[in-house]
């Protein structure tokens, strides 16, 4: 059967049909986006006999996911796929329908975990707990974060940039906590009963918000580079 844009294959959906369903929620996006999401093996779709693609309901929850991490939290494309990929083999909790791992409670890592997970030397992740980057819980495990900051910082050291380059986000992020702090802490102290949900709907939008401003006032700051 020869795929036309919009309708769906005998055992998937093709490419155009993929786009519609990813439209109401993202827009701005297009077939070569999804051609350049699926270059940089973010999404695996089939193929027919004849060389169409042919996209699975997971594909189309893979896509998703990575459009509102792009979105929402302006992760680059390898740390995204890092976790793709860790929820594929059942080592995190992945996305809703990617995965279903076990219930294992908060994920805590040793520091050669850490490191194994990462791919950072040892003398690199000393360097960041030197410069308040990363820091291990109480009881001297990390947690996810500390693996996605780790693998941000990496690729960040592909640009030349080492972690005693890094500080000033550091101390730029402790003064945008401490103003959070400010409005979010009366919230997580009142009494009712729907306290703790409205507190962590607010800290999330506020999050969201925050990161958006910075993103934006970097680019602002970096036009006299640009010329735009």
């Amino acid at each position: 059967m020869t795929a036309s844009a919009g309708r769906p294959l005998p055992d998937g959906m093709s490419i155009g049909a993929v786009l519609d369903r990813l439209r109401a929620e993202f827009p701005d996006v297009t077939i070569s986006k999804i051609r350049f999401l699926e270059s940089e093996g973010l999404v695996l779709p089939g193929r027919t006999p004849s060389g169409y693609r042919q996209f699975t309901e997971r594909d189309v929850e893979r896509l998703r996911f990575v459009l509102r991490a792009q979105r929402d939290q302006y992760l680059p494309l390898k740390v995204i796929k890092q976790q793709l990929d860790a929820a594929d083999r059942g080592e995190s909790p992945g996305p809703l329908g990617l995965s279903e791992p076990e219930d294992r409670g908060p994920r805590r890592l040793t520091r050669e975990g850490l490191l194994g997970e990462t791919g950072l030397t040892e003398a690199t992740l000393t360097e960041l707990e030197e410069f308040g980057l990363v820091k291990p819980g109480p009881a001297g495990f990390y947690d996810l974060v500390d693996v996605e900051l780790c693998v941000v910082v990496k690729a960040m050291a592909e640009f030349g940039l080492e972690p005693r380059h890094l500080r000033a986000f550091r101390t730029a992020a402790d003064r945008e906590v401490g103003l959070l702090e400010q409005i979010v802490t009366p919230l997580y102290r009142q009494r009712d009963e729907n306290a703790r949900a409205r507190a962590d709907r607010v800290l999330a939008e506020l999050t969201s918000l925050s990161v958006a401003l910075h993103t934006l006032l970097v680019k602002m700051g970096l036009r006299r580079v640009t010329g735009g």
